[in-house]
């Protein structure tokens, strides 16, 4: 028997006749939560990697940015390329939906870069640090999803599965759900005791390399309960998804840097 849910409204309130939606709420829990944790993890003297506020803030500027254009652009490209080359002015419009994490990450990495740069810090470091909060955006932005009733699970019978009322009368895994907890909660766990309990911050890159493989892993496996986008579908007869293509793709990238930086030997 399956869990019935009447459809939330994707507005979560409204400031003065302006719609503020979930997902962007989402958004900006996670950035003002995630300014906090960099905070408590850079500019605090007894930890071993300091930033200046100036610096904090405009780290946190570009990672905005980062996230906002590259995750869009990397669902422009991954996921429905075919569609926004007949719209392409619907490639602005990112109140419709549609954000890629992955392409998010690869924009935060060039932002990183280009900061780091700037500043004349070292990116791994700091890719590092926000490695460890990351999963706290991941949580909230699944949490957006379910309430959107969007990236939804395969049907099911089991007894925890989910009907939106009005959306259809198959039950399916609230595969949200599942992501908000592997991707968002046990990721920050692990990546929180593997930055304050190991000596693993010492070789800049490792933790970065290290939420890489395990995000993978977690998004690999929770892709089996996820319906596959429905522009893609499966593509391949076995049924990789698309998500399980780009993180396996991460996985190796994550491994070669967790490979490089402990063999460098290289330690703050």
């Amino acid at each position: 028997m399956a869990i019935v849910i009447n459809p939330i409204s994707p507005v979560a309130f409204t400031v003065f006749g302006l719609d503020i939606r979930w997902y962007a709420l989402a958004y900006i829990l996670a950035f003002v939560i995630g300014y906090f944790a960099i905070k408590r993890f850079t500019m605090n003297k007894s930890h071993d990697f300091v930033l200046t506020k100036k610096q904090l803030d405009d780290l946190l500027t570009a990672i905005i940015l980062g996230v906002i254009l590259g995750g869009r652009l990397g669902y422009v490209l991954f996921y429905n390329l075919p569609f926004f080359l007949k719209h392409p002015l619907e490639i602005f419009a990112v109140w419709h939906g549609g954000m890629s994490f992955h392409g998010g990450l690869l924009g935060v990495i060039v932002a990183t870069i280009l900061f780091a740069r700037k500043e004349r810090l070292n990116p791994l470091k700091i890719l590092d640090r926000l490695a460890v909060v990351a999963p706290i955006g991941l949580f909230f932005g699944r949490i957006a999803n379910f309430i959107n009733m969007e990236v939804m699970g395969r049907p099911t019978d089991v007894p925890w599965a989910v009907v939106f009322a009005g959306h259809g009368e198959v039950p399916r895994h609230p595969s949200p759900l599942y992501e908000a907890t592997a991707e968002g909660i046990v990721l920050f766990i692990i990546m929180y005791c593997l930055y304050k309990y190991t000596r693993l911050r010492k070789y800049p890159g490792a933790l970065g390399g290290i939420m890489g493989m395990l995000y993978a892993v977690f998004r690999v496996l929770c892709e089996q309960f996820r319906a596959p986008d429905i522009q893609i579908g499966f593509l391949t007869s076995w049924g990789l998804t698309m998500g399980q293509l780009l993180s396996g793709i991460m996985f190796l990238f994550g491994l070669g840097l967790f490979v490089y930086s402990v063999k460098s030997g290289s330690k703050e």
